[in-house]
């Protein structure tokens, strides 16, 4: 794990036991996002970032989600949920989405919800979901980005420091461009709040002879 993760993962290990309270505020439409976004989740799941666990009662029935997260307390938080919650289809293990363990072409599906606002490098994050991710496979996103407004962008980007230094998120994150530029061709994009917060399915194709357009739908929510 590098200099920078390490930093990220010690802030995210301090906040774990007030995570979900400090989301709390923010969950107003969050969760009826969040579900909606699950129910596209089939086989073999893939969760990166799956923090204290909030999701994993979401999921479809007849899937096997494993999640992942490089934080030991949020690990801790989520299998507490999957013991009160009594979920039998659930793998936790601790480990950097920079550098996943498993298999190329391993997960049916792969989700995010706000996480690589704060995965250190996030075009290296994204390369390893292409990598596990099966080639007719997609990957579910839910995730702020820095607005393109001539206004609101500087403003994220000034502000940016403070939630960086205080537990590791970054407000200013390029989450489709850097989705492009990790090998993804195939990518669809719906604004759920103003043009910051998006529903964002991409899918690998991994086959060198199929090309794609890069694919926005807008919807003003």
């Amino acid at each position: 794990m590098g200099e920078q993760s390490d930093i990220v993962r010690k802030r995210y290990n301090r906040i774990a036991p007030l995570y979900d309270l400090m989301e709390r505020p923010m969950e107003s439409h969050g969760t009826q996002w969040r579900d909606e976004l699950l129910q596209e989740a089939h086989g073999r799941v893939l969760e990166v970032g799956v923090g204290t666990g909030k999701n994993l009662a979401s999921y479809p029935k007849g899937v096997h989600v494993t999640g992942i997260d490089f934080s030991s307390g949020m690990i801790a938080r989520a299998r507490e949920r999957v013991r009160e919650l009594g979920l039998t289809n659930v793998t936790l293990i601790e480990m950097d989405a920079e550098q996943m363990e498993f298999s190329d072409d391993s997960f049916d599906t792969v989700v995010t919800t706000c996480v690589f606002c704060s995965v250190p490098v996030p075009i290296k994050g994204l390369e390893e979901i292409h990598r596990v991710c099966r080639p007719e496979g997609k990957v579910l996103m839910l995730e702020h980005v820095r607005s393109k407004g001539a206004i609101l962008g500087p403003i994220m980007d000034f502000l940016n420091p403070l939630p960086l230094h205080l537990y590791g998120a970054n407000i200013n994150r390029r989450t489709v461009e850097n989705l492009r530029l990790a090998g993804f061709k195939d990518i669809e994009v719906t604004d759920l709040w103003k043009d910051i917060m998006k529903r964002i399915v991409a899918r690998p194709y991994k086959t060198s002879d199929k090309s794609f357009d890069f694919i926005w739908e807008v919807t003003n929510a």
